[in-house]
């Protein structure tokens, strides 16, 4: 694929020099303009992908240049991105107007936010998704449903189903991950430390051959969080990334995002192939089902994206398959049934459950679950 050019335009020499070696950090081709005028000779010979603009520049406002860039033909279509030390929020409208598809206010978060617009728009394209491993990402509405549970074991039936395939699990619940504890992984190597790498350092070939693989369950595994505090440490800039490594390396992804909505995870969720969303049967809680329901409609995550599972975790009582369909207007794809103390059991024993109870109902609907997702997602994708 070739490099993606980005045009820095900042009067400025120490600002626009410094982020230009962050940008480079992205193995970006980086072209650098003093001056209004340079930057619209630049655009128009160069064509870059993106511009990253100070309004206030000595020659232009930035507003005219955009207007500019915008009316010639040859960079009507390009992606502006307005990093200014003005926060009145006049600017930003009168930037926005202009055509600005971003607004980065100089900070100490600057570098930070502006590296999560590049990633964005680079790194988490439909074109750029669409290629590699099956992605089927797993949320709820609330914690405690079991969808980090559900996640691992749909990873180990896939994977059993599928022998030549090579599978991966990513566990991005933050602050602290919910896979390992599951399966019983200890090791040392999880999202934190591989974030710290360099994109070189992670390419696909890598993660391919260093993500571990947990035998009992037959999949590798990209570990979440193993403590809070380190959870703040997070490169954030470097999970798309990562994520697209181990989607360009595994021929199925399943992500576990938990009750995660953020600017991390929806990308993730916008692009997958497949959306598990895990449903409590707890009456309380089934209208924050609906509001996540709303919201990834508005987002273009329709229901022919989900696959639905009623997970009747905590008891017996609770809504039916039906009485859940007919509060969330949706179809309920799977329900499981309330399975007394065997999930937790096996969970404890780090088994996946159909290795631990082959012979119980709950099993065959695992099997079945797994072979209805893959072929889901495999159909969305070929559209």
């Amino acid at each position: 694929m070739p490099q993606k050019k980005i045009l820095i335009v900042d009067s400025d020499s120490a600002s626009r020099n410094f982020i230009a070696r962050k940008l480079q950090e992205l193995d970006l081709d980086v072209l650098q303009a003093g001056s209004g005028k340079e930057g619209l000779i630049l655009a128009w010979r160069d064509r870059p992908d993106m511009a990253v603009i100070d309004p206030a520049l000595s020659d232009l406002k930035g507003e005219e240049l955009a207007s500019k860039l915008h009316r010639d033909p040859r960079t009507a279509q390009l992606h502006l991105v307005a990093l200014s030390s003005d926060h009145d929020p006049a600017r930003v409208k009168s930037c926005r107007e202009a055509g600005f598809n971003e607004y980065i206010t100089k900070s100490g978060q600057a570098v930070s936010l502006l590296s999560d617009a590049v990633r964005r728009f680079f790194g988490i394209s439909a074109e750029a998704m669409k290629k590699g491993g099956l992605m089927i990402v797993f949320l709820s509405a609330k914690g405690g449903t079991g969808a980090s549970s559900f996640c691992a074991n749909m990873g180990a039936e896939i994977a059993k189903q599928n022998p030549e395939a090579r599978v991966a699990v990513a566990d991005l619940v933050f602050p602290i991950g919910s896979i390992a504890p599951i399966i019983g992984y200890d090791g040392m190597e999880n999202i934190i430390t591989l974030a710290e790498r360099s994109t070189q350092e992670t390419s696909p070939d890598f993660l391919k051959t260093s993500l571990p693989l947990v035998e009992l369950w037959r999949f590798h595994l990209l570990a979440g969080s193993p403590d809070p505090e380190l959870s703040n440490q997070l490169n954030v800039e470097r999970i798309w990334d990562l994520v697209a490594g181990v989607k360009a390396a595994y021929d199925y992804v399943l992500v576990d995002i938990g009750r995660s909505l953020s600017k991390i995870t929806l990308p993730l969720i916008q692009h997958a192939d497949l959306v598990t969303l895990l449903i409590s049967t707890d009456v309380s809680t089934i209208s924050l089902t609906g509001t996540i329901l709303d919201y990834l409609q508005s987002k273009g995550v329709g229901e022919k994206n989900l696959y639905t599972v009623l997970n009747r975790h905590s008891g017996l009582e609770g809504l039916s398959k039906r009485e859940a369909e007919n509060l969330l207007g949706i179809r309920v794809n799977l329900a499981i049934p309330y399975l007394d103390t065997n999930f937790a059991f096996a969970n404890s024993q780090h088994r996946p459950y159909t290795l631990k109870f082959p012979n119980d109902s709950a099993s065959i609907i695992f099997q079945d679950s797994a072979r209805e997702m893959t072929a889901l997602a495999r159909k969305l994708r070929g559209g």
